[in-house]
């Protein structure tokens, strides 16, 4: 389906992974006991990395000695080198989750956009995602199999991409600069400031950060959106252009759906804070405002 990206390249369909299958590094971005019931033929296992803040499990691929932050490269390298994937390799992640009927459908996606942004970060170019993920693969009847994968090791070596990542200092330097725009992807009430399920230290928002609906990019199937819809949308919660976008969520991970969707529209002025508000607003020295009624 030609959704008009400029970034056709991001993003694969089933029919392109079944026919592209044995060509390329397949992730599974699931629970381990989700990915053993079953998954696409010839997938790998990406592991849980850590746990996030609400208890959430999900390989969030951050440092387990500062979890708030993306892994180390010489701990990623060692990861990537046991899934088989070298600087060469083509991955291919998908993910999904079950939700509870009021979650927004983006959160299918988090972990595989969060594997491809982190290959991103360190200089991996080959990095794509599965439209619709595990669940539409399944939709589609497409087959399935219970083998577990142990493909042969490989050797990755990290480049980091600073320009992808957006660190604490800066943004305490610069979030008010006429050039920047903090895009907050968090619900509406965490943003206001009126509800803190994740029990962080203080509430609010970013000053001058705009928010943007957790489910704007991704629709009931968990596909993402045409990019008429998308820039529709953005352009309706005042996100800019021609301004540096930073983006944030509660942890980082929902983060990378937002960036996936923009690189899919060709944005390249785009960062991750990573850190998000699960270091910000559990700090004494950064600022926060509430929405007032």
């Amino acid at each position: 389906m030609d959704r008009a990206y400029r970034r056709l390249d991001l993003l694969v369909e089933p029919d392109w992974l079944s026919q592209h299958g044995g060509e390329v590094r397949i992730i599974d971005c699931r629970p381990l006991d989700a990915y053993r019931e079953g998954h696409i033929p010839g997938a790998v296992h990406l592991p849980l990395t850590d746990s996030a803040p609400g208890n959430v499990p999900g390989p969030w691929i951050k440092d387990p000695d500062d979890p708030k932050h993306v892994m180390r490269p010489e701990l990623f390298a060692e990861l990537m080198g046991r899934l088989g994937v070298s600087n060469e390799t083509t991955v291919v992640a998908y993910s999904d989750a079950q939700l509870p009927p009021t979650a927004p459908q983006d959160m299918r996606l988090w972990f595989s956009t969060r594997l491809w942004w982190v290959l991103s970060y360190y200089g991996h170019t080959k990095a794509v995602v599965l439209d619709g993920g595990f669940r539409r693969w399944m939709n589609e009847g497409r087959p399935i199999s219970t083998e577990e994968v142990t493909p042969p090791g490989a050797t990755f070596v990290p480049k980091v991409r600073a320009g992808l990542i957006c660190r604490l200092d800066e943004l305490r330097a610069r979030h008010r600069d006429a050039g920047v725009q903090v895009v907050n992807v968090l619900p509406q009430a965490m943003y206001d400031g009126t509800a803190n399920p994740l029990n962080n230290k203080r509430v609010g928002h970013i000053p001058g950060s705009v928010n943007l609906n957790p489910g704007t990019f991704v629709d009931d199937t968990s596909s993402f959106r045409p990019a008429a819809e998308l820039e529709k949308a953005l352009a309706e919660a005042g996100v800019s252009n021609d301004r540096e976008l930073i983006i944030h969520c509660q942890g980082g991970i929902r983060t990378t759906v937002a960036v996936f969707a923009l690189s899919l529209l060709g944005r390249t002025n785009v960062r991750a804070y990573d850190g998000s508000m699960w270091e910000w607003a559990n700090r004494d020295d950064t600022p926060l405002e509430v929405t007032r009624a």
